[in-house]
């Protein structure tokens, strides 16, 4: 017996004050990363790390 999973009844989902964070970070940046750290589902860390260019 086979069971499927439905991607649309996932349990686990991304809350806005995740999602404002990640855009406050890409938005704030002009060369570096973002890492986002996920545990069972859920975000449990974002990580920025930012280059600076030198001349």
């Amino acid at each position: 017996m086979e069971v499927k999973k439905d991607i649309s009844m996932k349990r686990n989902s991304v809350n806005g004050k995740d999602l404002q964070t990640i855009i406050e970070f890409i938005e704030s940046i002009q060369f570096g990363s973002i890492t986002i750290i996920v545990q069972d589902g859920r975000i449990v860390q974002i990580e920025k790390n930012e280059k600076v260019r030198m001349k």
